[in-house]
């Protein structure tokens, strides 16, 4: 069996993994690319391998970073079965025709522009009809069974707690009368999280790929989050604010929901909330919401409890649900306390650009992060400190209270990926750690090391491995190793140039007459030598430029 990593390998996003057997080839998820500019143009890059040759597809979970090309697949002679769980499944029914809306409407808008200026026309990566036609090759199976692909692959789905329907997954290849289990952990979620069952424990593997997210930290708050994050709601409800929550629309969403609705049943405590309205402003978290509902099977105890109690443990009487983008509107037009769940999660794209529009100046407002704000996206830029940051072409102050609450992160930390390896009975030979930053990477890495004794890898895109039941072996071809660090090299250049514009128009936004004026001349000498030394940089960055060649 050789394994070749094309995504999600030294960064946390764009899952792909390419398997080949003597007589099979498949992928381990399909994900995009998602974050700054140049991770977003890496899902126009060629696909490293022929679409049409893959015989099926192996999905761990829903979400778009692990799912998202899926249908460029079929869209490029692809047409082989998708193996996933049925919640994922119907997850991705929802998902991805949503994330080819996205791209259409990112395209048309663009489009628009590059017409005025006689630049040719781009195409979506996929459109809608591409996202139909890849859901009819779904293939929904359940936990814990095991499933013979064909005479060399037999797989089986564990549930990994991170979302619903989330998988791990073991492999068995039989090849040369020698028969290797790899398993692939997917994103693993944390134990005791609200509504998903605990990640299952896997005895024992040859080879394991697994992910390291949060591989080396813990996260801050874990104990009484609920209680910190009602807490601060409560102040800024008393003081006739509003609340507004950044949530992605699957999982954790559905968590707020449900967090909302334990709350307003105990009665005794928090009572503002059970007075205001509490809006979920996001149609894909409305459709994932009813998702959740109809596969209640795969909840943990105390969400089964509630429903055989009688109560619907994601509704309540104060909240309510907009679709429309009249409905989306008429949130702002009302002048009372509010609660505002709305996505995207990290405020990059959707209806949550146009809440903070509203609100984000108003200091009786209060942002509650309750989720990773990526680098370069507008939620971390608020969450860092910026006074002032660009929504829809204008500059909008930042006043309101801005609050993040780290415990309810999807992913498990260190100590639930610790806890996850210690089910292992049959240490894995090798270890390849893969979805993680270089922070979480490497100390992870050496944890393994020290504690389990087991060889650890870092692979890098396009790393090519030949694993058996008793070797692993790089097989690497060097023209794709260097292809690939060219290409990511490339690509980082571009992400630092990205960096700097968007530091500059930070900047810009803050020298104001105001403000100068304000100034010293010891400040203004200081500010003056630290552009000169900028100015110097760039023209040396611009004679470099002019004697590439096209290099």
């Amino acid at each position: 069996m050789k394994i070749t990593f094309y995504g999600a390998v030294q960064g946390v996003t764009g899952s792909n993994h390419y398997v080949e057997t003597k007589g099979t080839k498949f992928l381990v998820d399909c994900g995009m690319f998602q974050g700054g500019s140049a991770e977003r143009k890496m899902n126009f890059e060629p696909l490293p391998y022929n679409p049409a040759e893959i015989d099926f597809v192996i999905l761990t979970h829903a979400h778009i970073d692990h799912s998202g090309r899926i249908p460029l697949l079929f869209k490029q002679g692809f047409n082989g079965s998708i193996l996933c769980t049925k919640p994922t499944a119907d997850l991705c029914s929802i998902m991805l025709p949503d994330s080819a809306h996205i791209q259409e409407m990112d395209v048309e808008y663009k489009n628009r522009k590059r017409k005025r200026s006689g630049e040719a026309m781009l195409e979506p990566l996929y459109n809608s009809t591409d996202a139909a036609k890849s859901l009819e090759y779904f293939r929904g199976v359940q936990y814990d069974q095991i499933i013979k692909v064909n005479d060399e692959i037999s797989i089986r789905f564990r549930d990994a707690g991170h979302i619903l329907g989330s998988a791990s997954v073991e492999v068995w290849c039989r090849e040369d009368d020698q028969t290797t289990k790899v398993v692939f952990s997917g994103d693993i979620g944390k134990f005791d999280t609200p509504i998903i069952r605990d990640p299952e424990l896997i005895e024992g593997a040859d080879f394991l790929v697994m992910e390291s997210t949060y591989g080396n930290k813990r996260h801050q708050i874990t104990k009484n989050r609920e209680e910190i994050m009602f807490n601060i709601i409560e102040e800024t409800l008393n003081r006739g604010g509003t609340v507004i929550i950044p949530s992605f629309s699957v999982g954790r969403t559905q968590e707020m929901i449900y967090g909302f609705n334990k709350q307003i049943d105990l009665r005794n405590r928090f009572k503002a909330i059970r007075n205001v309205p509490v809006y979920v402003d996001s149609p894909l978290a409305s459709s994932a919401t009813d998702i959740f509902k109809k596969n209640t099977e795969v909840f943990d105890d105390e969400a089964k409890n509630y429903i055989f109690s009688g109560d619907n443990p994601l509704d309540f009487d104060n909240l309510i649900f907009t679709r429309t983008v009249d409905e989306s509107k008429a949130i702002n037009l009302y002048e009372g306390p509010k609660i505002i769940i709305s996505s995207s999660g990290m405020c990059d794209a959707g209806r949550i650009k146009h809440h903070l529009k509203h609100n984000l100046w108003k200091s009786d407002t209060t942002v509650l992060f309750v989720g990773y704000q990526a680098p370069g996206t507008l939620g971390r830029r608020i969450l860092d400190g910026a006074s002032q940051v660009r929504i829809f072409g204008d500059t909008v102050d930042v006043r309101a209270r801005i609050e993040m609450i780290d415990g309810f992160s999807g992913h498990g930390d260190m100590d639930d990926l610790d806890f996850y390896l210690s089910g292992f009975k049959k240490i894995p030979r090798k270890i390849f750690l893969v979805h993680g930053e270089e922070s979480q990477l490497n100390g992870f890495a050496r944890r393994i090391e020290e504690n389990l004794k087991c060889d650890v890898i870092i692979p890098s895109y396009g790393q090519q491995f030949l694993v058996t039941c008793d070797k692993c072996i790089e097989r690497t071809p060097e023209p794709l190793r260097i292809l690939h660090e060219h290409k990511f090299n490339k690509l980082a250049l571009l992400n630092v140039i990205k960096n700097v514009m968007e530091e500059a128009e930070d900047i810009k936004t803050l020298i104001s007459h105001e403000h100068i004026n304000g100034f010293t001349d010891e400040k203004i000498d200081e500010i003056s030598r630290n552009y000169e030394e900028i100015s110097r940089n760039f023209r040396n960055i611009e004679k470099l430029l002019e004697n590439t060649d096209g290099e």
